[in-house]
């Protein structure tokens, strides 16, 4: 299959790496403003892998859609006005494969929908979801991952075309489910990171339990399959975010409650915002992710918001 894959950074990266490692001809697309794009364009080397020469790189945006499949790898808030500018050129039987974990804050739109919007037409839109960092991905550690769409057959299609001895991917059948659990597993990692800070990690078996409920219960009334949160999107996804030190927001949220500096993306600060907006809309009850977005939108401190969480109404767990 011809492939571009659209972003240059770190998750970017090592998917153009595996693809070209699954026999895939693969272009990586990089603004000529990117520095990790100039840093492979030059040396051919990034901040983890040093890219095969068999992949193509290129900072022209028109050879982005002579490929079959477009995966982007971008922060999920840059993708409208990215596909925006996509849709100057020719694009038809594309399969356009989002593989960042975020909703849209503006209109709390997920990702696939803000793609359906923008090129959906003549094209088909599929998520690529799951566990893992690339720094176990270049050490051949293997994981587990789960592809979706709308549209089965490109389901079938690019988990059968992606598959291999590193990443074992499972068929999606909840695009809805799946994009939020996913988007919302970054808000659990922020909050693994804060109890981090504060010394509480012994409290991270309860985030888990109870973070996964309450996105079950978001997933479900807004029609999803609430069984999704407990998949490779959210809950399979936990270690890799609540525990890993690769975790950026995980890393963010222990910075953050001790003052410390972060420069790195994390998703989850700004999913966090379209999360209690949605809970609002759907008058769902997100006790956890509201406590999240307090402490950073509204200068709570985190003491006193998981001193709130403790003293709210006892109830039946399930």
């Amino acid at each position: 299959m011809k492939i571009t894959v659209v972003g240059p950074g770190r998750w970017g990266s090592c998917i153009t790496w595996y693809l070209d490692r699954t026999g895939h001809n693969v272009t990586l697309y990089g603004r000529s403003t990117s520095q990790a794009m100039q840093n492979y364009l030059h040396t051919g080397k990034g901040k983890y892998v040093e890219m095969p020469k068999s992949v193509r790189l290129t900072t022209d945006l028109s050879s982005v859609v002579d490929s079959e499949a477009i995966i982007i790898s971008i922060p999920s808030q840059s993708l409208r006005g990215f596909l925006s500018e996509l849709k100057e050129f020719d694009l038809k039987n594309k399969i356009f494969v989002l593989c960042m974990k975020g909703i849209e804050i503006s209109g709390c739109k997920r990702l696939s929908e803000i793609a359906e919007e923008e090129v959906g037409e003549n094209n088909d839109v599929a998520v690529w979801l799951g566990p893992g960092h690339v720094q176990e991905f270049y050490n051949g550690i293997p994981n587990c991952m789960v592809i979706d769409s709308s549209n089965r057959s490109v389901t079938e299609k690019l988990v059968n075309e992606f598959s291999s001895d590193l990443i074992r991917f499972y068929y999606g059948n909840d695009l809805l489910g799946n994009e939020i659990g996913a988007a919302a597993k970054n808000v659990i990692g922020i909050a693994a990171g804060i109890l981090d800070g504060m010394n509480l990690t012994t409290l991270k078996g309860a985030l888990m339990s109870r973070g996964t409920r309450e996105i079950a219960r978001l997933i479900s009334a807004m029609g999803g399959n609430e069984l999704s949160a407990y998949g490779l999107c959210h809950l399979g996804d936990y270690e890799a975010t609540v525990f890993s030190p690769f975790s950026h927001n995980r890393q963010y949220g222990e910075a953050f409650v001790k003052g410390e500096k972060f420069d790195s993306l994390a998703e989850g600060y700004y999913t966090v915002k379209a999360l209690v907006a949605l809970g609002k809309k759907y008058s769902v009850d997100l006790p956890i992710c509201e406590a999240v977005y307090t402490v950073l939108y509204e200068n709570a401190s985190a003491e006193n918001a998981i001193s709130d969480l403790f003293s709210r109404e006892l109830k039946q767990e399930f």
